[in-house]
């Protein structure tokens, strides 16, 4: 093992558990699905899960379903009454997905949705405490700015990958149209008055987002 590797078992093993049923799914997703390093994992799903018991958010847009890993773990930390409304662009995925998600314990706090948030999110007429955004990084800075117009004031976007496996420094991608995307996206936010910043570099890259 590489010391990151192993510095990532030891995490896991002095923080909440990952528990039997996301365990089972993170494990058929990376066995059924081409890119299943996309789901969160351990680590970042109790960083999620802690974050929305932090932020105490009464709704959640979530712009990238994949094969509901984060899902769940943003919906186990809503308080009672708390929904989630997640967007999986991807139609190809919902047959993998649903069963996971309506078999959650969690499966009444979560809206499931195929079709592309940047369109449909807004038409649902609510207004958001938190969105958690990893879908196309090619449109982060549209996806981006769609939340913005949903998002009550002191509310938080968490941008999913936004160090994009350090190819954000790398020269070798400036022609990547994702690396594009993600430093672009990265560029606006650092410097939009409307909110405050820091990114997390866990795993991918976390980006966590305060509208003022």
């Amino acid at each position: 093992m590489t010391e990151t590797e192993l510095i990532d078992k030891y995490i896991c093993q002095h923080i909440e558990p990952e528990g039997d049923y996301l365990y089972r799914l993170y494990r058929a997703t990376n066995i059924h699905t081409i890119h299943g390093r996309m789901a969160s994992g351990h680590i970042q799903g109790r960083l999620l899960k802690i974050l929305v018991q932090m932020i105490r958010p009464k709704n959640i847009l979530e712009v990238g379903t994949f094969s509901g890993y984060s899902a769940i773990c943003l919906a186990q930390g809503l308080q009672e009454g708390g929904k989630l409304y997640t967007f999986e662009i991807n139609d190809e995925m919902e047959d993998f997905t649903r069963p996971w998600i309506e078999g959650s314990d969690v499966a009444d706090k979560i809206d499931f949705r195929i079709g592309d948030a940047n369109e449909e999110a807004p038409k649902l007429g609510v207004m958001f405490d938190l969105a958690f955004v990893d879908g196309d990084k090619r449109t982060y800075i549209e996806t981006y700015e769609m939340v913005m117009k949903i998002l009550n004031p002191g509310g938080y976007i968490l941008a999913d990958n936004t160090l994009w496996d350090g190819h954000v420094i790398d020269p070798a991608y400036n022609r990547d149209h994702q690396t594009k995307g993600i430093r672009a996206f990265n560029d606006l936010i650092a410097n939009d008055p409307r909110v405050e910043v820091v990114i997390l570099p866990l795993r991918d890259g976390l980006t966590l987002i305060r509208k003022k």
